[in-house]
């Protein structure tokens, strides 16, 4: 059935490879229905409103009845993901040992710096050509930076299911093939872990497998995924062991969400916080607004009014309210986006919001998640041998911008480190590198992950517009607007900032930085360069326009 290529046993998975795999071709599962009762098609459409849409329901007796619901849209997003170990390159060259999450879905995406979440439809794919197991599914193959596959590592036909008789017309129904999971989930940790968007409405599935940890086989870890600050309607799934479920070595579990606010989120494992953060179990999350879906020429403040007719999103008197209308109809329609060009596609595109604001205060033209972490090399290398940690020990040394200390924050495309199996993985596929298309803005996407320090970042010449704290639009129930202008930010571990960048009226070609006023976290460990530190660009006259997918200067026009 599958290619004559070995399967990788290494250090490992000797354990995994001689015991666990039986029980691990059971216990491995992914979820990513096609339909679901609140999106019957597989489809995103546009929002124009809260729909009312009748549902007739049958009981297990047999018999009818109706319900109605209300449907805003949205869609089916799916994404699947490794809990493992792995090795990152740090600024001053040192590979350093990380607890950690990798992808095992939207490869070729990831490791060209987008979101690994993917609709259902290019989720479900097999990992088969005929009978062979199709070459990004392998980790060398063709390169850890080459990958052109975006569905979900190990789904393959259920042959069981069509009375064993192979894989012509067996269905794809979560059944994966174990050894393809672990071919590329083991070392396969990713600093950050993978990117994660989804829109408002939008119903998420994720699984999370754990594969096991190749340098300390002496441990049982279990993860869990817990979304920081996110408004889950269910304990279930929100990944705090002692009020939902922890994940084996050898197991798969998917969570359900139903994408509340927009806002910059984040999430971690629940798994003893302290450790598991500082080794690495951390990554960015972003829920974008229903706004961005109002059809082109709609009047922005008339869309946000029929979302109050919704009671998830209705303000009132709930101070907890994330969308309120702003004190004065700015009489702002959706239109088209000039200075983002998808040159992929060669389409026109829509012009994207932070927020559901109303009247346009929160456009901006490209977006970048920024990730703050802090790691103690002292701890990591502790962490891979079998010495005790001394968690009140605990300093960083190397400080990191989406799991890089500058230049390396500054470098294209994804970064690789090799593992003790001998090959290359990749290890920080985000770079950032801050590019704004002349006369535009870019919206900056920042959390703090880190488990010791208060972080600042500053911005000398190009204005700092806080639009947003902790999932939040800065905006009072009033309507009138919190949003301020500064030069620096300052954030404590588990809190993000939604900042936007207004390259308007600089000069073409300009560059700035974005960095930390703290001098000694401008280091890599024991060097005097590096750490928080990138680099912001004015798109110059020739290229005065941004790709959306590559976050590149490009021609203007489509």
């Amino acid at each position: 059935m599958f290619s004559a290529r070995s399967y990788r046993c290494g250090l490992v998975t000797l354990l995994l490879c001689s015991l666990a795999l039986p029980a691990a071709a059971q216990s491995f599962r992914v979820q990513c229905p096609s339909t679901t009762t609140l999106h019957p098609t597989d489809v995103t459409s546009d929002y124009t409103g809260p729909t009312i849409v009748p549902k007739t329901l049958t009981r297990v007796d047999g018999s009818t009845y109706s319900v109605n619901y209300v449907d805003n849209g949205g869609g089916i997003k799916c994404q699947q993901i490794s809990g493992g170990d792995g090795f990152a390159t740090m600024g001053d060259g040192t590979p350093l040992y990380l607890f950690g999450f990798g992808p095992l879905s939207g490869l070729a995406d990831q490791v060209s710096g987008q979101p690994g979440t993917q609709p259902a439809h290019v989720f479900n794919q097999t990992n088969l050509n005929g009978n062979t197991v199709i070459a990004d599914v392998f980790i060398g193959a063709p390169t850890p930076t080459g990958y052109t596959f975006n569905g979900a590592v190990g789904l393959v036909p259920d042959v069981e299911a069509n009375n064993g008789s192979g894989t012509a017309g067996a269905p794809l129904d979560g059944h994966v093939d174990p050894r393809l999971i672990m071919d590329v989930g083991v070392m396969n940790a990713n600093e950050p872990a993978p990117l994660m968007a989804i829109d408002e409405d939008d119903e998420f599935f994720l699984t999370l497998t754990n594969v096991g940890q190749v340098m300390r086989p002496d441990l049982f870890e279990q993860h869990t995924v817990h979304f920081h600050g996110y408004p889950n309607a269910s304990s279930f799934y929100d990944g705090v062991p002692d009020a939902s479920i922890a994940i084996n070595i050898g197991g798969s579990f998917s969570y359900y969400y139903l994408a509340p606010e927009a806002g910059t989120y984040f999430w971690h494992c629940h798994i003893s916080p302290p450790e598991h953060l500082q080794m690495g179990m951390v990554g960015q999350l972003f829920v974008r607004p229903r706004q961005n879906r109002v059809p082109v020429g709609n009047d922005l403040y008339t869309s946000l009014q029929i979302q109050q007719g919704d009671l998830r999103t209705k303000c009132g008197s709930d101070i907890l309210c994330s969308a309120p209308l702003p004190a004065v109809n700015a009489g702002t329609k959706q239109a088209i986006d000039t200075k983002a060009v998808d040159t992929t596609n060669h389409k026109a595109l829509p012009q994207m919001y932070a927020y559901n604001d109303g009247d346009g205060s929160t456009a901006y033209d490209v977006e970048y998640p920024i990730q703050i972490h802090g790691f103690d090399p002292n701890f990591h290398f502790v962490g891979m041998t079998f010495n005790p940690e001394a968690f009140f020990d605990m300093k960083d040394k190397y400080f990191l911008l989406n799991g890089r200390s500058y230049p390396d924050t500054v470098q294209p495309g994804a970064m690789t480190t090799q593992s003790t199996d001998g090959t290359m993985h990749s290890s920080q596929p985000l770079p950032t590198i801050i590019n704004i298309p002349k006369n535009g803005k870019a919206l900056l996407r920042i959390s703090d992950l880190d488990v010791t320090e208060y972080q600042t970042l500053a911005a000398l010449g190009i204005p700092m517009h806080v639009i947003g704290l902790n999932a939040r639009l800065l905006r009072d129930l009033a309507g009138n607007d919190m949003t301020y202008v500064t030069n620096s930010i300052t954030l404590a571990g588990g809190e993000s900032i939604d900042v936007i960048l207004d390259a308007n009226g600089l000069t073409a070609g300009q560059k700035f930085y974005l960095y930390t006023p703290n001098l000694d976290h401008l280091a890599n460990d024991a060097e005097n360069f590096g750490g928080l530190m990138t680099e912001i660009n004015i798109c110059p006259d020739n290229l005065p326009n941004i790709d959306p997918q590559t976050k590149a200067c490009a021609p203007a026009g489509i």
